[in-house]
């Protein structure tokens, strides 16, 4: 029984070490399993004149887990895998022979027999392993050296296409580069032409809409103002005329003033609802006349989060969050338009505070508002980024959430515009990019990127 570990074990190092002549590893171990395979083989002579009977077993049952550990923390035999692992039914048979040789001596007497049988069929799946691991590799260099034929084949058909595709590249070369030449020119003039026709119509567009707006807030003043008016006059007659009527007919007239003043308040509420569409549509419309400026990002965008937060504290003094700031080093001052660059960093801010806020009331404060801000420069650019922890973006509107007038607030408490007017100020302002990342209940984050 002993015998055959020590054999399962130099076949399976001598057949390692043949595997091991075509590929970078034989540098490393080739010697040295070379020298411990017939060291083994050598040595199991020794130990067995040295050792007695039975010793053999528990030596052998050392020598496998040995072999077995080695192979299995030197990651570099990992593509050798089977050829270890085969040694694993031999191994285990030496351990319950010696388990039962030790304890149970008796036992081990009535199933010798079986037991030898046994560790003779672990050498044989060792020696069956071998055998085929030694088969796939010449089935797999024959396959390879048929590759690299088929290689070799390639490469000259490659050529000699070259050399013919070489001698009419040469004689249409000059036919190719005017064509060339004269498809840039007109596509240059297409996209010039598209251009110009954009601008035209964005133009157009924005004059009809400023005017419309315009139009707009004149009667809506009238109804804004009139109605704030008629509520005075109401509060008026309710403290002064209306005092002076009997408690019948007093009621009843107080009732009226009631739904006057509610009817009042609506419109009121929803006047002051227009004329802040109606805003957003002029500046959505108008053309900026700002001039660029050599601007600090990192200072202006520190500056309109602090300016953002404490005007949302401004009006709840309840609302608190965490503001995490990282500011890139290597980010250089960058050419914008302060203003309008500032109100779409602005735009973003508040964005993010209102969604942390309504998702902490959701939660009923058991969740921690945050509000990221980070800027890096990238090649050719500075990249800004505004991440918050709030309730994100459905995905379902993802591809609307820059249009205008379109909103995931609910009802009066957002016109709709705020993207659309940050998404036009970066792109067509500033020739940049910005870009959304969300999951819903989870994260918004907003990356804006600059040519620098």
């Amino acid at each position: 029984m002993s015998l055959f570990s020590f054999l399962a074990v130099f076949i399976l190092l001598r057949r390692l070490h043949k595997s091991l002549k075509t590929s970078p590893l034989f540098t490393k171990w080739g010697n040295l399993i070379n020298t411990i395979s017939w060291s083994v083989l050598g040595g199991y002579f020794v130990i067995e004149s040295i050792f007695s009977e039975g010793q053999m077993p528990l030596i052998s049952l050392v020598l496998l887990a040995g072999v077995i550990y080695f192979f299995y923390h030197e990651r570099e035999f990992d593509n050798y895998r089977p050829l270890w692992q085969s040694l694993y039914p031999l191994a285990g048979t030496l351990m319950i022979t010696t388990f039962f040789r030790l304890l149970f001596p008796d036992f081990y007497e009535r199933w010798d027999t079986y037991l030898t049988m046994a560790a003779l069929g672990g050498f044989i799946w060792t020696c069956s392993v071998c055998f085929n691991h030694n088969k796939q590799e010449k089935a797999l260099e024959f396959e390879r050296q048929q590759r690299q034929f088929e290689e070799q084949q390639k490469i000259y058909i490659s050529a000699q296409k070259d050399q013919l595709e070489v001698l009419v590249a040469e004689r249409t070369a000059e036919i190719t580069k005017q064509k060339e030449e004269l498809e840039q020119t007109v596509k240059e003039l297409k996209a010039t032409q598209a251009q110009l026709i954009q601008q035209e119509k964005l133009a157009s567009l924005g004059e009809l809409t400023a005017g419309i707006a315009h139009e707009i807030q004149n009667p809506l003043n009238f109804v804004n103002n009139f109605s704030e008016v008629s509520t005075e006059l109401l509060d008026e007659l309710k403290t002064g005329p209306l005092q002076s009527l009997p408690n019948a007919e007093k009621e009843y007239a107080e009732e009226i003033i009631l739904d006057l003043t509610q009817n009042l308040e609506k419109i009121t509420h929803h006047g002051k609802r227009a004329d802040s569409i109606v805003k957003g549509m002029l500046q959505h419309s108008r053309t900026s006349t700002g001039q660029k400026e050599l601007i600090d990002i990192n200072a202006l965008a520190d500056e309109y989060l602090r300016l953002s937060y404490h005007g949302l504290r401004a009006k709840d003094k309840t609302f608190n969050a965490a503001l995490q700031t990282n500011f890139g080093e290597s980010v250089d001052k960058i050419s914008v338009v302060p203003q309008d660059f500032g109100r779409v960093l602005l735009n973003l801010f508040n964005n993010a505070f209102y969604s942390v806020a309504q998702k902490k009331k959701l939660l009923n404060g058991s969740f921690q508002p945050t509000v990221q801000v980070s800027t890096r420069k990238l090649p050719g650019k500075v990249e800004i980024c505004v991440r918050d922890n709030g309730s994100g973006i459905p995905q379902e509107v993802l591809d609307k959430i820059f249009q205008p007038f379109f909103t995931t607030k609910p009802t009066g408490q957002g016109t709709g515009l705020g993207l659309s007017l940050s998404y036009d100020i970066i792109t067509k302002e500033h020739g940049g990019d910005m870009k959304l990342n969300t999951q819903e209940g989870e994260f918004a984050e907003f990356i804006i990127s600059i040519p620098a």
